[in-house]
């Protein structure tokens, strides 16, 4: 289960981050092509927050699909198949992933001195 190597890796960019402060969302993307399963790395940052002092933290996941673009027919698709990258429209194996391959914290709530306002 790479899920929890996963979200060590995002507790310890978001204790970095977080100079101290309490956390209160981590808005993390993930590209289909990584194969992480959300259900799972929800479940393993529950018990990862918890021991890592983030605990109460959220996580949000933002999915995109993966995409590439065709060098032979100049097409650029989504692809709906977790099993091939070959262009949709022709077939063809000859192409570049445009989208799909992301995995990054893009931002996180974090508490400020007054109670009840967020900075990110």
């Amino acid at each position: 289960m790479h899920e929890l190597s996963l979200c060590h890796a995002i507790a310890g960019v978001v204790r970095s981050h977080a100079d101290g402060r309490p956390v209160e969302v981590v808005r993390v993307r993930v590209g289909a092509l990584r194969q992480v399963v959300a259900d799972s790395l929800l479940f393993c940052w529950s018990v990862v927050a918890e021991h890592d002092g983030l605990a109460g933290a959220a996580l949000e996941l933002e999915q995109v699909p993966a995409a590439v673009s065709c060098r032979v027919c100049g097409q650029e698709s989504e692809i709906t198949s977790r099993w091939s990258v070959c262009c949709p429209a022709c077939g063809s194996a000859d192409v570049t992933v445009v989208r799909g391959e992301e995995f990054l914290v893009t931002s996180i709530d974090v508490a400020t001195e007054a109670a009840g306002h967020r900075s990110g």
